[in-house]
Protein backbone atom coordinates (compact mmCIF):
# COMPACT_ATOMS: atom_id res chain seq x y z
CA UNK A 1 0.00 0.00 0.00
CA UNK A 2 2.83 2.36 0.92
CA UNK A 3 4.60 1.65 -2.40
CA UNK A 4 1.42 2.39 -4.34
CA UNK A 5 0.95 5.66 -2.47
CA UNK A 6 4.53 6.76 -3.13
CA UNK A 7 4.16 5.77 -6.76
CA UNK A 8 0.97 7.79 -7.07
CA UNK A 9 2.56 10.80 -5.41
CA UNK A 10 5.54 10.55 -7.73
CA UNK A 11 3.26 10.43 -10.76
CA UNK A 12 1.34 13.47 -9.56
CA UNK A 13 4.58 15.32 -8.85
CA UNK A 14 5.91 14.44 -12.29
CA UNK A 15 2.77 15.70 -13.99
CA UNK A 16 2.89 18.84 -11.88
CA UNK A 17 6.50 19.61 -12.72
CA UNK A 18 6.30 18.72 -16.40
CA UNK A 19 4.63 21.98 -17.48
CA UNK A 20 7.64 23.83 -16.04
CA UNK A 21 9.65 22.29 -18.86
CA UNK A 22 7.17 23.81 -21.29
CA UNK A 23 7.12 27.33 -19.89
CA UNK A 24 8.84 28.67 -23.00
CA UNK A 25 10.09 32.21 -23.07
CA UNK A 26 8.51 33.31 -19.80
CA UNK A 27 10.47 30.68 -17.92
CA UNK A 28 13.70 31.90 -19.46
CA UNK A 29 12.87 35.50 -18.61
CA UNK A 30 12.56 34.52 -14.98
CA UNK A 31 15.87 32.68 -15.08
CA UNK A 32 17.98 35.16 -16.97
CA UNK A 33 16.13 38.42 -17.52
CA UNK A 34 16.24 39.76 -21.06
CA UNK A 35 17.54 42.54 -23.26
CA UNK A 36 20.28 43.83 -20.99
CA UNK A 37 23.18 41.91 -22.51
CA UNK A 38 26.02 43.47 -24.48
CA UNK A 39 26.91 40.58 -26.79
CA UNK A 40 26.23 40.67 -30.53
CA UNK A 41 24.96 37.44 -32.03
CA UNK A 42 25.76 36.55 -35.64
CA UNK A 43 23.85 33.57 -37.02
CA UNK A 44 24.70 31.39 -40.02
CA UNK A 45 22.95 28.35 -41.39
CA UNK A 46 19.60 26.88 -42.32
CA UNK A 47 15.94 26.68 -41.27
CA UNK A 48 16.84 25.60 -37.75
CA UNK A 49 18.25 29.11 -37.29
CA UNK A 50 16.40 31.25 -39.87
CA UNK A 51 14.08 33.88 -38.38
CA UNK A 52 12.87 35.48 -41.60
CA UNK A 53 15.44 35.53 -44.42
CA UNK A 54 13.79 32.98 -46.70
CA UNK A 55 11.70 34.55 -49.50
CA UNK A 56 8.00 35.07 -48.85
CA UNK A 57 7.27 33.78 -52.35
CA UNK A 58 9.02 30.45 -51.78
CA UNK A 59 9.15 29.47 -48.12
CA UNK A 60 6.32 27.64 -46.40
CA UNK A 61 7.38 29.42 -43.23
CA UNK A 62 5.47 32.48 -44.44
CA UNK A 63 2.22 30.53 -44.78
CA UNK A 64 -0.38 29.52 -42.22
CA UNK A 65 -0.26 27.77 -39.80
CA UNK A 66 3.44 28.59 -39.24
CA UNK A 67 3.85 31.12 -36.45
CA UNK A 68 0.52 30.23 -34.86
CA UNK A 69 2.08 30.09 -31.37
CA UNK A 70 4.48 33.01 -31.86
CA UNK A 71 4.02 35.69 -33.02
CA UNK A 72 0.49 34.53 -33.83
CA UNK A 73 0.93 34.64 -37.62
CA UNK A 74 3.49 33.44 -40.19
CA UNK A 75 6.74 35.41 -39.80
CA UNK A 76 9.39 33.35 -41.58
CA UNK A 77 10.26 30.89 -38.82
CA UNK A 78 10.02 27.20 -39.73
CA UNK A 79 7.98 26.36 -36.64
CA UNK A 80 4.77 27.24 -34.88
CA UNK A 81 6.83 29.73 -32.88
CA UNK A 82 10.36 30.42 -31.75
CA UNK A 83 13.41 28.55 -33.05
CA UNK A 84 16.79 27.85 -31.49
CA UNK A 85 18.20 31.25 -32.49
CA UNK A 86 15.57 32.95 -30.34
CA UNK A 87 16.42 30.88 -27.29
CA UNK A 88 20.15 31.46 -27.67
CA UNK A 89 19.50 35.21 -27.92
CA UNK A 90 17.40 35.06 -24.75
CA UNK A 91 20.20 33.19 -23.01
CA UNK A 92 22.53 36.05 -23.99
CA UNK A 93 19.91 38.56 -22.75
CA UNK A 94 19.56 40.23 -26.14
CA UNK A 95 16.80 40.47 -28.70
CA UNK A 96 16.88 37.94 -31.50
CA UNK A 97 19.13 39.49 -34.18
CA UNK A 98 17.47 41.02 -37.22
CA UNK A 99 17.36 38.86 -40.39
CA UNK A 100 19.90 40.05 -42.94
CA UNK A 101 17.38 40.79 -45.67
CA UNK A 102 15.43 43.17 -43.41
CA UNK A 103 18.47 45.19 -42.28
CA UNK A 104 17.64 48.22 -44.46
CA UNK A 105 14.05 48.43 -43.25
CA UNK A 106 14.58 48.65 -39.50
CA UNK A 107 15.88 51.28 -37.12
CA UNK A 108 19.67 51.08 -36.98
CA UNK A 109 19.47 50.66 -33.23
CA UNK A 110 18.26 47.10 -33.81
CA UNK A 111 21.54 46.22 -35.51
CA UNK A 112 23.27 46.36 -32.13
CA UNK A 113 22.10 42.84 -31.31
CA UNK A 114 23.93 41.37 -34.31
CA UNK A 115 22.46 39.85 -37.46
CA UNK A 116 20.97 36.60 -38.71
CA UNK A 117 22.30 35.40 -42.07
CA UNK A 118 20.63 31.96 -42.01
CA UNK A 119 18.37 30.91 -44.89
CA UNK A 120 16.00 27.93 -44.74
CA UNK A 121 16.93 25.03 -46.99
CA UNK A 122 20.57 25.99 -47.37
CA UNK A 123 23.71 24.17 -46.36
CA UNK A 124 27.48 24.23 -46.30
CA UNK A 125 27.45 23.41 -50.01
CA UNK A 126 24.78 24.27 -52.57
CA UNK A 127 21.52 22.43 -51.93
CA UNK A 128 18.24 21.91 -53.78
CA UNK A 129 17.21 25.40 -52.65
CA UNK A 130 18.58 28.35 -54.60
CA UNK A 131 19.51 30.44 -51.58
CA UNK A 132 22.85 31.61 -50.14
CA UNK A 133 24.95 28.76 -48.76
CA UNK A 134 27.18 29.21 -45.73
CA UNK A 135 30.10 30.63 -47.73
CA UNK A 136 27.89 33.34 -49.21
CA UNK A 137 26.38 34.09 -45.81
CA UNK A 138 29.88 34.73 -44.47
CA UNK A 139 30.52 36.95 -47.52
CA UNK A 140 27.51 39.05 -46.46
CA UNK A 141 28.97 39.34 -42.98
CA UNK A 142 32.39 40.32 -44.27
CA UNK A 143 30.88 43.01 -46.48
CA UNK A 144 29.09 44.57 -43.49
CA UNK A 145 32.41 44.68 -41.64
CA UNK A 146 34.08 46.33 -44.63
CA UNK A 147 31.24 48.87 -44.72
CA UNK A 148 31.86 49.63 -41.01
CA UNK A 149 28.37 48.51 -40.06
CA UNK A 150 30.18 46.51 -37.39
CA UNK A 151 33.48 47.73 -35.99
CA UNK A 152 36.33 45.91 -34.30
CA UNK A 153 34.92 47.01 -30.96
CA UNK A 154 31.57 45.46 -31.91
CA UNK A 155 33.27 42.21 -32.86
CA UNK A 156 35.15 42.09 -29.56
CA UNK A 157 31.83 41.34 -27.88
CA UNK A 158 30.51 39.12 -30.65
CA UNK A 159 29.36 35.52 -30.73
CA UNK A 160 28.48 33.28 -33.68
CA UNK A 161 25.88 30.54 -33.83
CA UNK A 162 26.18 28.13 -36.78
CA UNK A 163 23.50 25.58 -37.70
CA UNK A 164 24.27 23.57 -40.83
CA UNK A 165 24.59 20.17 -42.54
CA UNK A 166 21.10 18.62 -42.45
CA UNK A 167 20.19 19.93 -45.90
CA UNK A 168 23.55 18.86 -47.29
CA UNK A 169 22.68 15.24 -46.52
CA UNK A 170 19.19 15.64 -47.99
CA UNK A 171 20.76 16.98 -51.17
CA UNK A 172 23.32 14.16 -51.22
CA UNK A 173 20.55 11.56 -50.94
CA UNK A 174 18.50 13.22 -53.68
CA UNK A 175 21.40 13.62 -56.13
CA UNK A 176 23.64 10.64 -55.37
CA UNK A 177 21.95 8.32 -52.92
CA UNK A 178 24.85 5.84 -52.84
CA UNK A 179 25.39 5.10 -49.17
CA UNK A 180 28.90 3.76 -49.77
CA UNK A 181 29.93 7.32 -50.65
CA UNK A 182 28.60 8.85 -47.43
CA UNK A 183 31.90 8.64 -45.48
CA UNK A 184 33.82 10.52 -48.17
CA UNK A 185 31.05 13.10 -48.45
CA UNK A 186 30.98 13.59 -44.68
CA UNK A 187 34.73 14.17 -44.59
CA UNK A 188 34.52 16.84 -47.30
CA UNK A 189 31.51 18.42 -45.60
CA UNK A 190 33.13 18.61 -42.16
CA UNK A 191 36.34 19.92 -43.70
CA UNK A 192 34.43 22.79 -45.32
CA UNK A 193 32.62 23.52 -42.05
CA UNK A 194 36.04 23.80 -40.41
CA UNK A 195 37.22 26.24 -43.08
CA UNK A 196 34.09 28.34 -42.60
CA UNK A 197 34.37 28.42 -38.82
CA UNK A 198 37.98 29.53 -39.06
CA UNK A 199 36.98 32.28 -41.46
CA UNK A 200 34.30 33.61 -39.09
CA UNK A 201 36.85 33.67 -36.29
CA UNK A 202 39.43 35.43 -38.47
CA UNK A 203 36.87 38.15 -39.16
CA UNK A 204 36.92 38.94 -35.45
CA UNK A 205 34.24 36.82 -33.78
CA UNK A 206 35.48 35.66 -30.39
CA UNK A 207 33.26 32.66 -29.67
CA UNK A 208 31.68 30.30 -32.20
CA UNK A 209 29.15 27.55 -31.46
CA UNK A 210 28.40 25.05 -34.22
CA UNK A 211 25.64 22.48 -34.01
CA UNK A 212 26.32 18.81 -34.25
CA UNK A 213 23.91 16.94 -36.47
CA UNK A 214 20.55 16.03 -34.94
CA UNK A 215 19.44 12.35 -35.04
CA UNK A 216 18.28 12.40 -38.66
CA UNK A 217 16.56 9.04 -38.24
CA UNK A 218 14.26 10.44 -35.56
CA UNK A 219 12.85 13.23 -37.69
CA UNK A 220 9.22 12.59 -38.69
CA UNK A 221 10.09 12.29 -42.38
CA UNK A 222 12.05 9.16 -41.38
CA UNK A 223 9.76 7.81 -38.65
CA UNK A 224 6.75 8.12 -40.96
CA UNK A 225 7.46 4.63 -42.35
CA UNK A 226 6.91 3.10 -38.90
CA UNK A 227 3.80 5.20 -38.24
CA UNK A 228 6.00 7.43 -36.08
CA UNK A 229 6.79 4.59 -33.69
CA UNK A 230 10.58 4.29 -33.97
CA UNK A 231 13.66 6.06 -35.25
CA UNK A 232 15.52 4.82 -38.32
CA UNK A 233 18.96 3.53 -37.44
CA UNK A 234 20.84 4.13 -40.72
CA UNK A 235 20.35 7.94 -40.82
CA UNK A 236 21.24 8.07 -37.12
CA UNK A 237 24.54 6.31 -37.85
CA UNK A 238 25.26 9.01 -40.43
CA UNK A 239 24.59 11.66 -37.78
CA UNK A 240 26.92 9.95 -35.31
CA UNK A 241 29.74 9.67 -37.85
CA UNK A 242 29.32 13.31 -38.84
CA UNK A 243 29.43 14.40 -35.20
CA UNK A 244 32.51 12.31 -34.47
CA UNK A 245 34.43 13.99 -37.31
CA UNK A 246 33.13 17.42 -36.32
CA UNK A 247 34.40 16.98 -32.75
CA UNK A 248 37.84 16.14 -34.10
CA UNK A 249 37.87 19.20 -36.36
CA UNK A 250 36.76 21.55 -33.59
CA UNK A 251 39.48 20.18 -31.32
CA UNK A 252 42.05 20.78 -34.07
CA UNK A 253 40.82 24.35 -34.57
CA UNK A 254 41.17 25.15 -30.88
CA UNK A 255 44.67 23.69 -30.80
CA UNK A 256 45.65 25.61 -33.93
CA UNK A 257 44.28 28.90 -32.57
CA UNK A 258 45.53 28.13 -29.04
CA UNK A 259 42.12 29.09 -27.72
CA UNK A 260 38.74 27.67 -26.75
CA UNK A 261 36.86 29.83 -29.25
CA UNK A 262 35.10 26.93 -30.96
CA UNK A 263 32.63 24.55 -29.37
CA UNK A 264 29.84 22.20 -30.37
CA UNK A 265 26.17 22.24 -29.44
CA UNK A 266 25.24 18.57 -29.17
CA UNK A 267 21.89 18.50 -30.95
CA UNK A 268 21.98 14.71 -31.14
CA UNK A 269 21.83 14.28 -27.38
CA UNK A 270 19.52 17.27 -26.91
CA UNK A 271 16.97 15.90 -29.40
CA UNK A 272 17.08 12.35 -28.03
CA UNK A 273 16.68 13.62 -24.46
CA UNK A 274 13.71 15.80 -25.44
CA UNK A 275 12.06 12.87 -27.22
CA UNK A 276 12.77 10.49 -24.34
CA UNK A 277 11.41 12.89 -21.72
CA UNK A 278 8.17 13.40 -23.62
CA UNK A 279 7.91 9.66 -24.25
CA UNK A 280 8.13 8.99 -20.52
CA UNK A 281 5.43 11.58 -19.92
CA UNK A 282 3.09 10.24 -22.59
CA UNK A 283 3.33 6.71 -21.23
CA UNK A 284 1.46 8.10 -18.24
CA UNK A 285 -0.80 10.64 -19.94
CA UNK A 286 -1.47 8.66 -23.15
CA UNK A 287 -1.65 11.95 -25.04
CA UNK A 288 1.27 12.77 -27.38
CA UNK A 289 3.47 10.64 -29.61
CA UNK A 290 6.86 12.42 -29.43
CA UNK A 291 7.90 11.27 -32.93
CA UNK A 292 4.70 12.48 -34.61
CA UNK A 293 4.59 16.02 -36.00
CA UNK A 294 1.87 18.41 -34.92
CA UNK A 295 1.19 19.69 -38.44
CA UNK A 296 0.85 17.02 -41.13
CA UNK A 297 -0.52 16.73 -44.64
CA UNK A 298 -3.90 15.07 -44.98
CA UNK A 299 -3.21 13.47 -48.36
CA UNK A 300 -0.26 12.27 -50.42
CA UNK A 301 1.84 15.08 -51.87
CA UNK A 302 0.68 17.66 -49.36
CA UNK A 303 2.52 18.85 -46.27
CA UNK A 304 2.05 21.39 -43.50
CA UNK A 305 0.76 24.70 -44.85
CA UNK A 306 -0.19 23.39 -48.28
CA UNK A 307 -3.54 24.08 -49.92
CA UNK A 308 -5.05 22.76 -53.15
CA UNK A 309 -6.01 24.78 -56.21
CA UNK A 310 -9.28 25.74 -54.49
CA UNK A 311 -7.45 27.11 -51.47
CA UNK A 312 -8.64 24.25 -49.28
CA UNK A 313 -6.32 23.18 -46.48
CA UNK A 314 -4.52 19.91 -47.08
CA UNK A 315 -3.06 19.64 -43.61
CA UNK A 316 -4.20 19.24 -40.04
CA UNK A 317 -2.80 20.68 -36.80
CA UNK A 318 -2.76 18.89 -33.45
CA UNK A 319 -4.81 20.25 -30.56
CA UNK A 320 -1.83 20.99 -28.29
CA UNK A 321 1.26 22.23 -30.16
CA UNK A 322 2.73 23.19 -26.80
CA UNK A 323 3.13 19.49 -25.97
CA UNK A 324 4.74 18.40 -29.25
CA UNK A 325 8.42 18.00 -30.09
CA UNK A 326 8.05 18.30 -33.86
CA UNK A 327 6.02 20.83 -35.78
CA UNK A 328 6.29 19.41 -39.29
CA UNK A 329 8.22 16.60 -40.98
CA UNK A 330 11.68 18.01 -40.21
CA UNK A 331 11.34 21.00 -37.86
CA UNK A 332 10.79 21.10 -34.09
CA UNK A 333 7.88 22.98 -32.59
CA UNK A 334 8.50 25.92 -30.27
CA UNK A 335 8.13 23.51 -27.37
CA UNK A 336 10.55 21.13 -29.07
CA UNK A 337 13.16 23.87 -29.43
CA UNK A 338 12.64 24.93 -25.85
CA UNK A 339 13.17 21.34 -24.70
CA UNK A 340 16.32 21.12 -26.84
CA UNK A 341 17.49 24.45 -25.42
CA UNK A 342 17.10 23.19 -21.85
CA UNK A 343 19.43 20.31 -22.72
CA UNK A 344 21.99 22.72 -24.24
CA UNK A 345 22.15 25.24 -21.40
CA UNK A 346 25.36 23.90 -19.85
CA UNK A 347 27.10 24.11 -23.24
CA UNK A 348 25.91 27.67 -23.83
CA UNK A 349 27.80 28.88 -20.77
CA UNK A 350 30.94 28.49 -22.88
CA UNK A 351 29.87 31.69 -24.65
CA UNK A 352 31.07 33.66 -21.62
Amino acid sequence: MEKQTLSSLFSLLFLFLLPLAFTGVQGIKELYGVYNGTAKLFVFGDSYADTGNSPVSLAGSWKQPYGVTFPGKPAGRFSDGRVLTDYIALFLRIRSPIPYKWRKYVNKSKLRYGMNFAYGGTGVFNTLVDQPNMTLQIDFFQKLIQQKVYTKQDLDSSIAFVSVAGNDYSTFNAKIGNQTEVPAFTKSLVNQISINLKRIHDLGVKKIAVTGLEPLGCLPDQTFASSFQQCSETPNLVSKFHNQLLIQEVQKLNLEKKTSAFFILDLYSAFTSAISNLKNYTEQSKSVNPLQPCCVGTSEGFSCGRVNEKGEKKYSVCKNPEESIFWDLVHPSQNGWHSVYLNLQSSLHQFY
